[in-house]
């Protein structure tokens, strides 16, 4: 499934004087979404992340709790602008479809596919997502 992708501009002022190529190729991202809120039930906090992947099938790893959850995924997207402005609306824009708590986002990583794998390699990067799904912390 496919995704309209929705640019968003860097604030450099680009197109004023600043000749830049076309770049249509899509790179993979890696982002860690992180919410946050009031205790809302175990079971309606899993339900609804089920229900997010579910709709959702790019979803790799969601953990959570009964006040906070962490969200994993790799989003393709042109640059990290727009994998940014995808990830800042993904709950927003699912919070009643999925019936997801009325958590706020509280942190957003955003990491191109080679620095995530350098990090893992390294030892301090996030641990590939095993198992993938929803799960607690």
């Amino acid at each position: 499934m496919r995704r309209a992708l929705t640019s968003v501009g860097t604030g450099d002022g680009e197109g004023a004087g600043h000749e830049q190529e076309p770049d249509h190729d899509s790179r993979l991202w890696h982002v860690t979404l992180s919410v946050s809120g009031k205790p809302a039930p175990l079971s309606e906090v899993r339900r609804g992340l089920e229900q997010l992947a579910h709709d959702h099938p790019f979803l790799l790893t969601s953990r959570y709790a009964d006040d906070h959850a962490e969200i994993r995924y790799w989003e393709e997207a042109r640059d990290l602008h727009d994998a940014a402005a995808v990830a800042l609306r993904l709950w927003g824009e699912h919070r009643s479809s999925a019936q997801l708590p009325p958590w706020e986002i509280v942190g957003l990583e955003v990491i191109d596919r080679s620095t995530y794998h350098q990090r893992v390699a390294e030892g301090y990067g996030p641990p590939p997502a095993h198992p993938v799904g929803v799960h607690p912390y």
